[in-house]
């Protein structure tokens, strides 16, 4: 079957870091925090993202969603 299917951001971001591209990462992590993405709440425990937690970036994503970090 040939087509277009969705692939949510959060989905895509992870792929970005586990391929260790942290702007990839962080793009698509922001536009699944635009639209929303309930996946989110995995982002504290989900190990593919070990990679960025010490970017700033992520602390700040992590207190948006709710997250005391």
């Amino acid at each position: 079957m040939k087509g277009k299917r969705y692939v949510l951001p959060y989905n895509i971001a992870r792929i970005y870091a586990a391929a260790g591209d942290r702007k990839r990462a962080f793009e698509w992590l922001e536009t699944a925090y635009e639209g929303g993405n309930p996946d989110l709440v995995e982002l504290n425990s989900e190990p593919v993202f070990d990679s960025i937690r010490d970017d700033r970036r992520f602390t700040d994503l992590m207190r948006r969603i709710g997250w005391n970090v």
